[in-house]
């Protein structure tokens, strides 16, 4: 068996301190079925996800306990208006470059090459670790998953935190 991976234990921590039960890791014992690109990477419209807790300056931020919703960012957004909040990870060098949780920037910079054809009008973030699998997947998956077909993306980029 593996080790568990660090944050693991504090992320268990904290929802104990939240008067949470026992968390109850989620195990996918079938992998997600595989979907093929149906053009090049360089004609494809892309979806940016991203779980870190990222925010515009602006919006509300996220808070702490099962929070299900979730922000659209505009493809455009400045840099330096990004904001993190999480409490499952260290959101310090988010905060400092919030690339590294959401790599707006790289992204564009795919576009600019013509590497991806362009980008959705809007990413989706949202706070991971959201203790309730349910809420997760009734409610929060559909939602963005809407979000994505209306933007008419060929494939969605996700970037865990």
């Amino acid at each position: 068996m593996h080790e568990p991976v660090h944050y693991i234990k504090r992320i268990e921590e904290k929802y104990a301190k939240l008067g949470y039960d026992a968390y109850k890791w989620i195990v996918n014992e079938d992998p997600p079925p595989w979907q093929p690109l149906l053009k090049p990477l360089s004609e494809i419209r892309l979806g940016l996800v991203a779980t870190g807790g990222i925010y515009v300056t602006g919006q509300v931020a996220f808070h702490y306990k099962d929070d299900t919703s979730f922000r659209a960012i505009p493809k455009d957004v400045a840099t330096a208006d990004l904001r993190a909040t999480h409490f499952a990870y260290d959101f310090t060098d988010a905060r400092r470059d919030p690339n590294v949780v959401f790599p707006i920037d790289t992204l564009r910079g795919l576009v600019q090459e013509g590497f991806i054809g362009s980008l959705a009008d809007y990413a989706y973030t949202f706070m991971g670790g959201i203790y309730s699998v349910r809420r997760v997947r009734e409610e929060l998956a559909p939602r963005i998953v809407e979000q994505l077909r209306a933007e008419r993306v060929d494939a969605a980029l996700f970037v865990p935190a």
